[in-house]
């Protein structure tokens, strides 16, 4: 990466002094486990539909098509839960990360949405809190772009830290109110929760790894920032 693309996105940083959340706490927690309940129940249900078609005698001339739906949503499932298990933290065992695997779990999600991913970050190791904070401001690109459009999400290390952005273009490409509340740590005041955790668990584990995150809108694009220690 070059060094223009280093010092980019030139994101306004979230202010200091803003209110912190307390992610140990039990409202957090099941804000965030709704969270991934939403993402989980949408291919769940799906893979029972379709094996409710299989087993319905009157719809047997729809086997191809409930077939179709269970091997999709099955896929979307493993995708979202290989996803969630590193972006989320619950891969503990694993100190560094390859970016190759990276790219595996942040594509997998990409493939079930209408976005695009241009996965511009070369190969190189990265430690659990880089490789957390890449996924989730991966995911929170993707939800900028709900018409569609392109991601491109780089990554370099300088000055001991690593800068990540993520570059979000598309009709009618934005954020929710939520989320950049989430973004700045501040507590959610309104909108829905569900956004909202994942931008408030970004900007609490980098900050936690001694980090910053940044946001910059403008029209038909977003652009999120954050540096980690390296």
């Amino acid at each position: 990466m070059t060094d223009e693309a280093a010092s980019a996105p030139q994101a306004a940083a979230p202010e200091l002094n803003a209110p912190r959340v307390d992610i140990g706490g039990p409202d957090f927690a099941a804000l965030l486990a709704a969270r991934l309940c939403h993402d989980f129940i949408s291919p769940a249900s799906a893979i029972v539909s379709g094996l409710d078609l299989l087993e319905d005698p009157s719809a047997q001339d729809m086997r191809e098509d409930a077939m179709s739906l269970i091997s999709s949503s099955a896929r979307k499932l493993a995708d979202l839960l290989q996803f969630t298990r590193v972006a989320f933290g619950a891969s503990a065992s694993a100190e560094n990360f390859d970016s190759r695997e990276l790219e595996k779990l942040a594509q997998g999600v990409f493939a079930h949405v209408r976005p695009t991913l241009d996965w511009a970050i070369p190969p190189s190791t990265m430690n659990k809190a880089t490789a957390r904070a890449i996924l989730n401001i991966a995911q929170i690109a993707a939800s900028a772009l709900p018409a569609g459009g392109k991601a491109t999400l780089r990554a370099v290390v300088a000055d001991d830290r690593v800068a990540i952005t993520a570059h979000a273009a598309g009709p009618r490409a934005r954020l929710r109110p939520e989320v950049l509340a989430g973004l700045k740590g501040e507590a959610l005041a309104e909108g829905l929760g569900g956004p909202w955790v994942q931008a408030a668990y970004l900007n609490a584990l980098v900050r936690a790894a001694g980090g910053q995150v940044g946001v910059e809108l403008g029209e038909d694009q977003v652009t999120l920032a954050a540096w980690v220690p390296a």
